[in-house]
């Protein structure tokens, strides 16, 4: 399951994923754990945005008083599925992450669970498909948060066991659509990203710990 993002810098991102709307402010992270600000892109009356948004979706339709919870990832087939995510689906709340890339987790036959970093073959940035809703607390506050949609792993990431979904990693000339097009013709882009365009490798055990946030973390180390 994915736990932790690699954000590039905003010039990079913005190189990647244009909007017309850069309200978003954020720099390069090397470990964003859930329940932390993460860069989306969004439409926002006919135009896109950028903004920052939690990552974790609270539906809005959750109890104010006990609202559980949040979604970190949501599984593609449950998007129509679920009560709680149908109005977003419809709603066309759908949004962009742009990362450099994302960790996993195998888990070995000694309980060890070995961290990989996987990325995208000749995308140093790369858009990662979401939605997301805004839940209004009990004190009047307004929380806008996103989570990954997941499919099936591929071929290589399968073998990273336990991964259980890998994120949508959408095309480059996808993202229009994703972002505006109509509920039908954005899940013909719920599809796992092509494994021979993606690379993977072991990395330290440090990425476990928010705490640690800098280029170390995705180096490749010996495993096995």
């Amino acid at each position: 399951m994915c736990r932790r993002l690699v954000i590039p810098g905003r010039e990079e991102a913005e190189q990647e994923i244009s909007v017309s709307n850069p309200w978003w402010s954020f720099s390069t992270r090397f470990n964003v754990a859930p329940a932390q600000g993460v860069p989306t892109a969004r439409m926002h009356e006919k135009d896109s945005e950028g903004v920052v948004m939690r990552w974790g979706l609270l539906p809005a339709s959750r109890k104010r008083e006990a609202p559980g919870d949040p979604h970190y990832t949501i599984a593609s087939a449950a998007i129509e599925a679920s009560e709680e995510f149908r109005p977003v689906w419809l709603y066309g709340q759908r949004c962009i992450v742009p990362v450099a890339g994302f960790y996993l987790w195998q888990r070995s036959g000694s309980a060890h669970r070995q961290p990989f970093y996987v990325r995208v073959v000749n995308r140093p940035v790369f858009g990662v498909a979401a939605l997301w809703d805004r839940f209004v607390t009990e004190d009047d506050d307004v929380i806008e948060g996103c989570a990954l949609v997941t499919v099936s792993p591929n071929s290589l990431l399968a073998g990273i066991a336990g991964t259980g979904g890998m994120p949508v990693i959408l095309p480059r000339e996808a993202y229009r659509l994703w972002l505006g097009g109509r509920p039908a013709e954005a899940r013909s882009l719920l599809e796992a990203y092509p494994a021979e365009r993606m690379v993977t490798h072991a990395v330290g055990p440090h990425v476990n710990f928010p705490e640690f946030d800098d280029p170390s973390l995705i180096r490749p180390i010996r495993h096995g």
